[in-house]
């Protein structure tokens, strides 16, 4: 029996000769010359010493320049809404309720018919007078006659003087009579004037408070109550230490300009003007009262509304201002701003900070107008560290310049040499320097 032949494949496989494997021996060497080559000229050495140096990290922060204008200072106080004047509608009468001529809610004219009551017993009453005083008028008449009779038959000694005296003294009586008659009379027909209820100032009547046909007694049952709503007032407090100041334009014949705000203060409702101040300070919170007119034509201010206001004290030219957000308070009272140099480094600057009113911040000293300081990002600076700006007084895609509202974040604005918008900044620094 036969066994099968093993056959080797490489066998038959033709062997390189001499000349070939020296061939592929010579371009490895060229491959591997290259590769140290190419490692030595910069793939790979210079790489490596460049991934060695320590990279510079910029931090990005929002700028805005140090502005000169005109600052009005304000003092804030609560305040709640007066009327100027305020009634509550009674009756003088009591009588029963006939009619009830506005609507509620109405605005009123002085004058105008408010509410009816029932007068007959009234007009009875005043036709009793009347009649009573008719009958003591004719008697006095009658007496002054006789007394005139009597003077005549005294002189021929007709009469007495007894009964002449007698006579004098009943006219002097009947006079009284008829005065206190007529007393009366006046009376009866004044309240019969009662009982039509008018309006005793131009204003706005509230809800109605009895219906018609109850009965009402005199000043028991209000029967509609008006407020003045305009003008209307505001009353409020400021602390006593602002006192003076305000005192002073006062005095001068100024009435300072006062601001209504909402609850918030955010929105202003109204503007008006100081019109007095109280005669006292409360020792208990160390305030004291003003009261404001506002002309209120658009019913903006209600009565018993809670307001903040605001009243110009006065008013700073040329100051330096920069936004709030740029001064950070250091130990004790010292603030300190971080100022944009123009090699994109910051300096930490101690500064002297004035007054805050809307968002601005007066700088008394330490800054000159022009420079540019950080209003976002500098918690995380010291002083020589280097920043990115992206961003100086707004400019962003709504174009804003200087002077707007500085809104951190803003895009950055591309310059015409195509860098970011810290670089244009840099020129504005440099020109207003």
């Amino acid at each position: 029996m036969s066994h099968p032949t093993l056959v080797n494949p490489n066998e038959n496989a033709p062997r390189p000769t001499g000349g070939s494997a020296k061939l592929i021996l010579l371009v490895a060497l060229v491959l591997l010359a290259a590769g140290v080559w190419w490692f030595l000229r910069g793939g790979g050495g210079r790489g490596a010493a460049e991934d060695k140096k320590p990279k510079v990290l910029k931090t990005s922060v929002t700028s805005a320049q140090v502005e000169v204008r005109d600052v009005a200072l304000s003092l804030s106080g609560l305040g709640t809404v007066v009327p100027l004047h305020a009634v509550a509608v009674k009756s003088r009468v009591d009588g029963q309720l006939m009619a009830v001529h506005y609507k509620e809610g109405q605005v009123v004219h002085e004058g105008d018919l408010l509410a009816v009551i029932d007068e007959r017993p009234f007009k009875a009453q005043l036709e009793q007078f009347q009649g009573q005083l008719a009958r003591d008028e004719a008697q006095l008449v009658n007496a002054r006659l006789d007394l005139k009779r009597y003077q005549e038959l005294i002189r021929i000694n007709a009469i007495p003087q007894q009964q002449l005296d007698t006579q004098a003294a009943l006219v002097r009586q009947l006079e009284g009579a008829v005065k206190s008659d007529q007393g009366q009379v006046d009376n009866a027909r004044l309240q019969v004037g009662y009982c039509r209820i008018a309006a005793p100032l131009t204003g706005r009547v509230g809800l109605r408070p009895v219906d018609p046909g109850n009965m009402v007694q005199a000043s028991n049952q209000v029967l509609a109550v008006i407020t003045q709503v305009q003008p209307i007032a505001v009353i409020f407090t400021i602390p006593e230490d602002s006192l003076p100041g305000v005192m002073r334009k006062m005095a001068a014949g100024e009435q300072p300009a006062v601001e209504a705000y909402d609850r918030e203060q955010r929105v202003r409702l109204a503007q008006g003007t100081l019109t007095s101040i109280d005669n006292q300070i409360d020792q208990s919170t160390g305030t004291i009262r003003l009261k404001a007119q506002f002309d209120n034509r658009g019913l903006e201010l209600f009565p018993n509304q809670f307001v903040n206001a605001r009243i110009m004290a006065e008013t700073i030219k040329d100051a330096l201002t920069v936004p709030a957000a740029a001064v950070q308070r250091g130990q004790g009272t010292s603030a300190l701003v971080y100022v944009v140099k123009e090699d994109d480094t910051v300096e930490a600057r101690q500064v002297e900070p004035g007054a805050s009113v809307g968002g601005v911040t007066v700088i008394r000293s330490g800054l000159a107008a022009g420079e540019s300081v950080v209003i976002e990002g500098g918690d995380k600076l010291r002083d020589g560290a280097p920043v990115s700006v992206k961003g100086e007084n707004g400019k962003g895609r709504d174009g804003g310049g200087a002077g707007g509202e500085t809104r951190p974040g803003a895009p950055e604005q591309p310059g015409k040499d195509g860098g970011a918008g810290h670089k244009s900044g840099t020129k504005a620094r440099q020109g207003g320097a």
